[in-house]
């Protein structure tokens, strides 16, 4: 198995990208400044019109831009799966003990080992196909993440308006956008009723952006380019029409893809460590072999047929032939586990790299927050505020000079029920809540909930939890007048609204700055009052200390007695101000809980965000983040790689910041040192994705491109879910930390056996060890004996439970591998114990039998049973029960069957051994004291040695 091989979205990426890059600057659309052009000027560069191109004109510009898809993954063959699973240097030196089983047969006077390579590649290609198995698995999973259904685009084509495939879109058509639509691709906005588009995919902003046909300075800010649409965002108000100016790769959407194409691509710590560990051992054994080989040559004057089964015994004993299967195997259940948790792993090597996170930078919308506009708070002119959600409000009274903050502060409050819950209902706040809802342009679907700006749907929600109805039906309206950008406000009429006055009642709602100049009285306790410069001036006061919580606020008025037919100016004034509304995007369940175990588990949080510093600081606190300080991406800019270093370690929260300083934020904490988790959703968020160690997307609102990028995808979109994922990251780290201990120590014992035995052999029984195939063991015992003890035992050391203390405990050090000293401690400890107990217990039943075959079965089988009980003994520095994990328990009586299969069936006589008696048993028995006791007290010492 190769555990490294994984496909380069970024190059195919960046290759497809250069390839659209050609084709527009050929077009002449390259570096255009669309949003600075007037609408005619960008039909004419684009030889369209405003009743759309031609069908068979939009049919040859298909053919030569292709399609409008962002560059996506290429698959991979099985073939190449197939052949990736035997190119490991391991597996390599054992098809080279394999040949050298063979070659014996050159000699003069010798027969081929036919049995022995036989065996050696029978186990060699079962190891491959499983590895194989579970990358094809992998791979399937990435294929089904790709296939996303393809949504329509209106068009108008010939003058007609009809739906077409959006990857069928192309420069020169003319969409039809209305509220709820995706935008399929970059588009000059032609008209616009009252339009707002959803950009927080693309710029990290919450608020909707409004957008017009007026044409922009060249210069102005992406964020501010209101006469563009662009691709991956959604209309989420009014309705536009606009000409496509850019498709697939070259959308704006498409040059964020394209970064990716120069993101380094980062090996994951695991990665890193499999490919270290496999050099060490195959050099290693190397080494070892030629060693041995020179001191069997020159100093014992060895045969060299001798010397070279030794070479093929040592080659089969040393290499953990059952690694790259255990490893497979524990990452895809791992990998399976997570799915059940709604995270989707997208490379198996990154299941462990969850563990070694020590740092998690994580967008806010829709990652912190539900990406849902939300009332949470409420202002009457009695100077009342009230916290609204989840049905009910509450009341507090302000002080008389200490505004809403300082009541809450003083504790000065009194609960008051929700309208439809209350005996006697609040006319100041049924009123301000039904203004709320009527002055709204959102669309209710069927189900009962609403489409359209966030901040409407928020409006009406509120005032549905108070028990009001907050549908509205557009056809009692006498009169709308829309908001835009320069009026900041919206006003409707309608025959009737409850509250003091005759109709018709204009209705209005706005920025509070607007909605105040325009007011000369109050609504308070049910009646009318004038609104003197003391209540401007709480007014302003309160707008303040919502903005200091991080609310949008709005406020809201009516006028009694309106004219319908009125001018604009004169129907929205003498209005009687209603109040404030102060809404937010509200934290999600569970992150502030999430965000606290990261940190007892010694993993940092910092949050990278687009909105304001304000907004972040306030939910950075509501979540348990540190915002004691916040630094802006502007600062970002100005900062040297040094200086940014310094302020990366010190800092928990970053806002306004653009792609290129996320990136630059997470590449300053990876070159100090830390393993570097991004969570995200947005096209901004996929450069920082592909360049984190782990790049985690949100499966529900992430865009494909952030899916794309990333490692693992949260189908569930939720924080908690990454904390399950470090936790079991942690757990797989453990387990294969494990089953590294158990076969490199069993390897190294068995390498000592063949090597000291062989040479102690021949010092101790000349007469016995003079046969040129005299050997402490033969290597078709040696490799069922990894077969038996590598094999099923160490997969389901693999599938243990996590340890009690896993998410107590600090990530490991980025530079600590899976082995660290504890594990090498224990290794050679180990290694010792079983090369004194096995030779002793060999040499032994040699002088009491004065048969090699007995004394090489009864060490054969010491070493395998020894190695089954060393399985729980492994256990015990995780404190983990013997009947925790019931698989281990069935593959030590499963290994032990085949065992006693192979010594008492006719099988015994291909691998050179002899069926044992009682007498053979009580010795094996017998060195199973000093062994389990050098178990026991090597755990003993290294728990003291190594315990921080």
């Amino acid at each position: 198995m190769d555990i490294r091989r994984f496909v380069s979205f970024s190059r195919t990426v960046h290759e497809q990208a250069t390839g659209h890059r050609e084709a527009e600057e050929a077009s002449g659309r390259e570096g255009v400044p669309w949003h600075a052009l007037e609408r005619e000027a960008a039909l004419e560069r684009l030889g369209s019109s405003r009743d759309g191109l031609d069908p068979d004109d939009a049919a040859r510009r298909l053919d030569e831009e292709g399609p409008n898809e962002l560059a996506d993954e290429e698959g991979v063959s099985p073939l190449s799966l197939l052949v990736s699973q035997f190119t490991g240097p391991l597996i390599l030196l054992l098809f080279v003990a394999a040949g050298l089983s063979l070659a014996v047969g050159l000699l003069p006077g010798r027969e081929p080992g036919y049995t022995d390579a036989a065996l050696i590649l029978l186990i060699l290609f079962g190891n491959g196909l499983f590895g194989f198995v579970q990358d094809y698995r992998a791979e399937q999973a990435l294929a089904a993440l790709r296939e996303m259904a393809t949504p329509d685009a209106t068009v108008r084509r010939g003058g007609s308006i009809r739906a077409v495939p959006a990857t069928e879109v192309v420069p020169g058509d003319v969409v039809v956008l209305e509220a709820g639509d995706a935008v399929p691709a970059d588009a000059r906005v032609l008209t616009a009723a009252d339009c707002r588009a959803d950009e927080s995919t693309l710029t990290g902003e919450s608020v909707p952006v409004d957008k017009a046909d007026e044409p922009v300075e060249a210069d102005t800010a992406l964020a501010d380019r209101g006469s563009v649409l662009h691709a991956g965002t959604t209309v989420v108000r009014g309705r536009a029409e606009a000409v496509v100016v850019a498709t697939a790769m070259d959308t704006e959407l498409g040059a964020i893809a394209d970064q990716l194409g120069q993101a380094h691509q980062r090996e994951t710590p695991f990665e890193i460590e499999v490919d270290r560990l496999g050099r060490r051992i195959g050099v290693g054994i190397v080494a070892l072999i030629l060693l041995i080989a020179a001191v069997q040559l020159f100093l014992t004057a060895t045969d060299p047929v001798v010397v070279l089964l030794v070479a093929v015994t040592l080659a089969v004993a040393a290499v953990p032939e059952g690694l790259p299967a255990v490893v497979t195997l524990t990452l895809a259940l791992g990998s399976r586990t997570l799915m059940e948790r709604n995270a989707l792993v997208r490379n198996l090597a990154v299941v462990e790299s969850l563990g070694a996170v020590d740092y998690i930078v994580t967008d806010k919308t829709g990652t912190l927050t539900e990406n849902r506009m939300t009332v949470t708070r409420a202002w009457l002119p009695d100077d009342r505020t009230v916290e609204l959600g989840g049905g009910s409000a509450s009341a507090v009274a302000a002080s008389e000079n200490g505004g809403p903050s300082a009541a809450a502060e003083h504790g000065d409050a009194s609960a008051v029920s929700a309208p439809e819950t209350a005996s006697d209902p609040d006319p100041g706040l049924t009123a301000l809540l039904s203004c709320g809802a009527r002055c709204n342009d959102t669309k209710e679907l069927d189900g009962g909930d609403h489409r359209g700006d966030p901040t409407e749907v928020a409006l009406v929600s509120a005032a549905a939890d108070a028990g009001l109805d907050g549908s509205r039906d557009p056809d009692d309206r006498l009169r709308e007048v829309p908001f835009t950008s320069e009026r900041k406000r919206m006003s409707v009429v309608v025959d009737d609204f409850d509250a003091p006055g005759d109709g018709p009642v204009a209705l209005v709602k706005g920025a509070p700055e607007e909605i105040v100049a325009r007011c000369d009285r109050v609504l308070v306790d049910g009646g009318i009052e004038p609104f003197t410069d003391e209540r401007r001036e709480r007014v302003e006061a309160t707008v303040t200390a919502f903005a200091d919580d991080a609310l949008r606020v709005l406020g809201f008025a009516y006028a009694p007695g309106a004219d319908p037919d009125a001018d604009d100016e004169t129907l929205e004034s003498g209005l009687v101000f209603l109040g404030l509304q102060g809404m937010t995007d509200p934290a999600r369940e569970g992150v502030a809980e999430a965000v606290a175990d990261c940190l007892d588990a010694g993993v940092r949080v910092t949050m990278a965000t687009g909105d304001t510093p304000r907004t972040a600081r306030a939910i950075a606190r509501e979540v348990g983040i540190d915002a004691d300080s916040v630094v802006t991406g502007t600062e970002v800019a100005a900062m040297d790689d040094e200086e940014l270093g310094r302020v990366v370690e010190e800092t928990n929260v970053f806002a306004r910041v653009a792609p290129e300083h996320k990136v630059r934020i997470l590449r300053a904490l990876q070159d100090a040192g830390y393993t570097v988790a991004m969570t995200g959703d947005g096209v901004n968020d996929a450069p920082a994705l592909g360049n984190a160690d782990v790049g985690i997307a949100m499966g529900d609102r992430g865009t494909q491109v952030a899916q794309g990028a990333s490692d693992v995808v949260l189908r569930d979109d939720n924080f908690v879910t990454i904390r399950d994922a470090i936790a079991e990251g942690r757990g797989i780290f453990d387990n294969i930390r494990k089953f590294v201990n158990y076969l490199l120590s069993a390897n190294a014992g068995e390498v000592l056996v063949v090597f000291l035995g062989t040479l102690l052999g021949a010092a101790l029984f000349p007469a016995v060890f003079a046969s040129e195939s005299a050997l402490v063991i033969t290597p078709v015992a040696l490799l069922w004996l990894n077969l038996v003890t590598d094999g099923f035992p160490a997969l389901a050391l693999g599938a243990d439970p996590k340890s009690s203390d896993v998410m107590h405990r600090p990530p490991r050090p980025r530079d600590e591998g899976v082995l660290d000293r504890r594990t090498v401690a224990s290794i050679l400890g180990i290694g010792v114990a079983l090369t004194a107990t096995g030779l002793g217990v060999f040499f032994y039943a040699l002088d009491r039998s004065g048969d090699l075959v007995v004394a090489q079965t009864v060490l054969f089988t010491f070493l395998v049973t020894a190695e089954l009980v060393r399985t729980q003994s492994v256990r015990l520095r995780y404190r983990l029960s013997p009947l925790s994990n019931p698989w281990l328990l069935g593959a030590v009586g499963l290994s032990l069957a085949l065992h006693l299969v192979l010594l008492y069936t006719p099988v015994v006589d291909l691998f050179g051994v002899v069926p044992l008696g009682l007498t053979e048993w009580g010795w094996v028995a017998g060195a199973f004291a000093p062994f389990l006791a050098a178990n026991l007290c090597l755990v003993w010492l290294n728990d003291r040695l190594f315990t921080p």
